[in-house]
């Protein structure tokens, strides 16, 4: 969790705060929802767009359930403080249900919806008329190509990727993607407002899965063919890892935690684009599993069984 020192500095005057002041978040999920969040708390008004009413209260409820978690860690002894806070970043969050009413003094809007492209160009061709010149546009998405994304819009010198990791609130990385159209205001924009909400940045190209999720990805699908082939049984192959290389959860483990959903979405993606690598190819054991609806940890059971 963000420490209190890191907090104070968000609050403080970067230049970043003389181009991103108003941020938009398209998606109320958990990714946007978290995003919306730090955004909140480091000084930020936030815009959170969801499809319904419905939606957007439980996105809202839950936001100040995580606020107040955070303000009990950083003002344990004193709970004046703790209530402050949470007012306050509560106060800078405000929902919407029509995105193109919501960018209208957006400095940056942040998609965090659904992995679906078509759905991504429908909404960021509509956000790309309604919003004004100067908002920049970035997407969270964790497997699609920036650029593919990009393509629909006329301002790619504005668009980025801006992937955070779950749960945003707590994992201090961010990648950054630049796509070739991508201006160098823009790049620095994303790099100082990343650092004002306490993140670490890294970049990269718009290449599949960026840095984390195109080493992680082929990891975890290897792991699983190892498994499939009877070469070591799934607790066997955690405990190497991480007894082994140092890793604080093994692969088998990481595939449940992640979602056999999701692991399986991104590998189909990729090897549907790139047919002729093999480490795109999708895993028959974790298809079966998408396939029965056991999905890993959210589910109950995956390769293991959870107790929800």
């Amino acid at each position: 969790m963000a420490s209190l020192g890191v907090l104070r500095r968000s609050f403080s005057t970067t230049s970043s705060r003389n181009v991103i002041k108003n941020v938009t978040v398209i998606g109320g999920g958990l990714m946007g929802s978290g995003i919306a969040q730090v955004a909140a708390q480091s000084g930020n008004n936030v815009t959170l767009v969801e499809v319904n009413a419905d939606i957007l209260k439980k996105a809202e409820a839950s936001i100040a359930t995580n606020l107040g978690r955070v303000a009990k860690k950083l003002y344990k002894e004193d709970p004046n403080a703790a209530k402050k806070f949470v007012e306050e970043a509560s106060s800078r969050i405000k929902g919407s249900t029509d995105p193109s009413e919501a960018v209208k003094d957006s400095d940056l809007v942040i998609e965090a919806i659904v992995e679906n492209i078509g759905i991504k160009h429908k909404l960021f061709k509509s956000l790309d008329e309604a919003a004004p010149p100067k908002t920049l546009f970035a997407s969270n998405t964790s497997s699609l190509s920036i650029g593919e994304i990009a393509s629909v819009v006329k301002r790619k010198d504005k668009f980025g990727g801006l992937h955070f990791f779950n749960p945003v609130p707590v994992m201090k990385l961010l990648e950054i993607v630049r796509i070739p159209e991508q201006s160098e205001e823009t790049y620095q924009a994303f790099v100082a407002w990343g650092k004002s909400i306490g993140k670490t940045c890294v970049t990269c190209k718009d290449t599949p899965g960026f840095i984390v999720n195109r080493l992680l990805v082929p990891y975890i699908a290897e792991a699983v063919r190892m498994l499939e082939r009877g070469d070591a049984s799934p607790r066997d192959i955690d405990t190497a890892m991480k007894l082994g290389a140092g890793y604080p959860m093994g692969p088998i483990e990481l595939a449940d935690y992640v979602g056999h959903d999701t692991t399986l979405s991104i590998l189909q993606g990729w090897h549907d684009k790139y047919p002729d690598n093999p480490l795109f190819v999708p895993c028959d054991s974790q298809r079966q599993l998408v396939q029965e609806k056991k999905l890993g940890v959210k589910t109950g059971e995956g390769y293991y069984k959870y107790n929800k």
